[in-house]
């Protein structure tokens, strides 16, 4: 636990000190103020699942540009043979690197909770949507940042890490619309694997307890994922 907390740290810290964060947390306050502000001025109703749709995908597209760097650019400097050489554990580095990742992920989504103040000066919301759909978001945006560390530790560019990120995940986004057009055990094999279906009952209110485990069960395997793709480069 502590080399995993020391890597955390750092991890943060190199996050705040470049201005990729800051970039990517402006773009998303930016875009996600944007349909904040179209949608409630177009439904004039004090509820935010629509925004919280939309700050969904905008995740969607910010994700594999936050994780790009994690663990590709470490293999392109070179500075992945010290940390695989370490006596640290595999699970403690992308534990840490993964933790930091959704630190900074949380700093953007906390910032959004103006949003409710508007929305409660205005009319009064159903605060339980709310709150569940602030829930579902960080799960989505943490299921997100597994699948672009993963991907980040398929690469030493950090752009082709990118790439790979956004294409897994924009795969994992359809996936539920391809699982419409199929009918039985297909179909529901598919839509089993959306990351968006649950998403869309954490905005509407309703917390089942699959989803809490789907989400956590997607994370843990990309994390795991990532781990074995560094005991492989470790041994290689």
């Amino acid at each position: 636990m502590r080399n995993l907390g020391a890597i955390y740290r750092r991890e943060v810290k190199s996050y705040f000190a470049s201005p990729l964060a800051y970039v990517l947390t402006a773009v998303y306050l930016v875009l996600s103020g944007y349909f904040f502000t179209t949608i409630l001025f177009n439904s004039r109703s004090a509820e935010l699942s629509g925004t919280l749709g939309s700050m969904g995908m905008v995740a969607l597209f910010l994700a594999p540009l936050l994780t790009m760097r994690a663990l590709a650019e470490e293999r392109r400097n070179g500075t992945d043979e010290l940390l695989l050489t370490a006596p640290v554990s595999l699970w403690a580095i992308v534990g840490g690197k993964y933790l930091a990742l959704v630190t900074v992920f949380l700093a953007m989504v906390v910032l959004t909770g103006t949003y409710p103040v508007v929305l409660a000066s205005l009319g009064s919301p159903d605060w339980g949507p709310v709150a569940s759909g602030y829930l579902g978001l960080l799960l989505l945006g943490g299921a997100f940042l597994a699948v672009g560390l993963f991907a980040s530790s398929l690469t030493a560019t950090p752009m082709l890490a990118a790439v790979v990120g956004f294409a897994l995940l924009l795969g994992l986004w359809i996936v539920g619309w391809a699982a419409d057009s199929l009918p039985g055990a297909w179909g529901e094999a598919l839509a089993s694997l959306s990351l968006v279906r649950p998403y869309e009952n954490f905005r509407q209110g309703i917390i089942d307890t699959r989803h809490l485990v789907f989400y956590i069960t997607f994370i843990t395997g990309f994390v795991f994922l990532t781990v074995r793709a560094l005991d492989k480069r470790r041994w290689a």
